[in-house]
């Protein structure tokens, strides 16, 4: 058996190579490294949401192991067998780390380090990986059940293969037929960019859809909202005493997730995640009450220097019943605009988008706006979720996939940087010479509170450019706009062409404006994603 030290060595160098991969030899064992970083992309997706991408690398590599060996029937039969007994013994504390899937025995010790999804992989160590692949079952592909043989070492004993496992999903709620799906278990779906900037606030039915877990279906009147203090005291709230006890609150406010736009990031250089395009964002009336009140009632002092990060939990858990959860500084907890809601567009939050109770924190990243929301803690620390320190943290671009994730190099995501794109018309529209003129519709948005002053369009390559106009939430102003703003415009076709881009930028409170391109902003888990944004447009004759 190769040290792991040895082990390590050869994996950083293949994976670097990982565009470069050779076939595989016919022999499946442990050590097998000529799978390289797929075979480890693979075992991951069963244990956390934060490698939903590597399907997408899974096809990118396909044709490298199209020529992989699988195992032959005779092999098989020829393994070792193992009882779950001995499984276990390869437990997270074990010098070799085993799993199972169905009837299969796999080591995976040499990929624990390198897993994006950090140590959520250690929850099926020594035990059956069947529970994890029931949420992210979008692995379950033919070409990566093929890269996994490569760490079989052994057969379970047919008396200790688990019963198949019920589909998750299957209690999730109906969807609208117009949403983008990107992923459909976990279900995660964009607008259509044709229909997002015909409402200011979004439908909640074409509302994008960010899920990381199961749907939970909760009823309202048993909903229980805890609030716990930094002494370990707790208060609990129903949702009709919610509604009752505090004083009410309606902001305008956008949720983008922080992989919006990944798509063309990935354009530039690979990345890892689900290939958001460029709808991953929608804006909505949200109401509720200020979360600042909820701790003053709980007894909390918002000013204590004690206290520095504000906790949520959901109640979306994974199968070892660990919620998603997420945190703020205690700086933007307190602020006017943090509010605990339970109407989304003047009507109950939809259950896709975290009915009874979302928090909603205006000017974030979606990933820190909890959904289903059960727990608020408040603490010295930073959760401690997987969301929070390793899933939604960008890396610099001299990091590359493959490349170990030195996760506390970076801070966890907040705040959004400044965004625009263009939603109208879509990419590769044909038009007529004769016309002269495109019609072009879109958004832009900036964290923070950040107005946006200024969206400008360019169809010369950025030589030139021209204003647009731009409808923004008259409740709101340059110092306090947490509702994005919409833009429209009439651009001239270029003469004496055949093709040419519309692009996009905008420019906010600050002074921030857009890079040109993803060149000094990419990171490998395509994160935040601001730069130009481009339509290709064909002109005919």
């Amino acid at each position: 058996m190769l040290g792991r030290g040895t082990s390590f060595n050869r994996f950083f160098r293949h994976r670097r190579q990982f565009n470069k991969l050779s076939g595989a030899t016919s022999e499946h064992q442990r050590t097998n490294e000529n799978h390289s970083y797929y075979k480890y992309a693979y075992i991951g997706g069963a244990a956390t949401a934060g490698v939903l991408g590597f399907k997408h690398f899974v096809k990118t590599a396909k044709l490298d192991h199209a020529k992989d060996e699988t195992m032959s029937e005779k092999k098989l039969e020829n393994l070792q067998i193992y009882k779950q007994e001995e499984v276990k013994k390869h437990g997270k504390d074990a010098d070799r780390i085993w799993v199972t899937y169905k009837d299969g025995v796999y080591d995976v010790t040499d990929f624990i380090a390198m897993h994006p999804g950090g140590d959520k992989i250690l929850l099926a160590a020594g035990a059956a990986v069947d529970p994890f692949w029931a949420l992210y079952s979008q692995h379950k592909t033919k070409e990566v059940l093929e890269i996994l043989e490569g760490y079989r070492i052994g057969k379970l004993d047919v008396k200790d293969v688990p019963k198949p496992v019920a589909d998750a999903f299957s209690n999730d709620p109906e969807r609208h037929p117009a949403l983008l799906v990107r992923n459909s278990k976990p279900f995660n779906a964009e607008t259509p960019p044709s229909l997002l900037t015909d409402h200011f606030y979004t439908p909640n039915e074409l509302f994008f859809v960010r899920n990381h877990l199961p749907v939970p279906d909760i009823k309202t009147e048993n909903h229980r909202l805890t609030v716990e203090t930094i002494k370990g005291k707790t208060v609990d709230l129903s949702v009709e005493e919610l509604k009752k006890k505090y004083k009410s609150y309606t902001i305008g406010s956008v949720i983008q997730c922080a992989g919006n736009r990944r798509a063309d990031m990935n354009q530039y250089k690979k990345v890892q995640g689900l290939m958001w395009e460029g709808t991953a964002i929608s804006n909505a009336e949200w109401t509720g009450v200020r979360l600042r009140d909820l701790l003053a009632d709980a007894g909390i002092d918002v000013f204590d220097d004690k206290i520095k990060h504000v906790h949520f939990e959901g109640a979306d858990v994974d199968p070892t019943g660990t919620p998603y959860g997420a945190s703020i500084p205690i700086e933007k907890a307190r602020g006017d605009e943090v509010i605990v809601a339970y109407h989304m567009n003047g009507v109950d939050i939809p259950r896709d988008h975290g009915a009874p109770l979302r928090v909603i924190v205006p000017g974030n990243v979606g990933a820190r706006q909890v959904k289903w929301l059960r727990k608020i803690i408040v603490s010295e620390k930073e959760s401690d979720s997987h969301w929070q320190q390793k899933d939604y943290r960008a890396f610099s671009p001299a990091v590359n996939i493959g490349d170990e994730l030195k996760w506390n190099t970076v801070p966890s995501i907040q705040e959004y940087p400044v965004q625009c794109a263009i939603c109208s018309p879509a990419p590769n529209t044909k038009v007529d010479r004769g016309d002269e003129t495109v019609d072009i519709s879109g958004y832009a948005w900036s964290g923070g509170g950040r107005g946006i002053i200024r969206i400008e369009v360019s169809v010369d390559g950025g030589e030139t450019w021209n204003s647009v106009e731009m409808e923004q939430e008259e409740k709101q102003d340059q110092e306090h706009m947490y509702a994005w703003t919409l833009f429209k415009a009439e651009v001239k076709i270029p003469p004496g062409v055949k093709e040419f881009n519309i692009i996009a930028k905008a420019v906010d409170r600050a002074y921030n404006t857009q890079p040109e391109t993803a060149s000094g902003i990419w990171n490998v888990r395509g994160l935040i994603h601001n730069a130009w944004h481009r339509v290709p447009i064909i002109v005919k004759d």
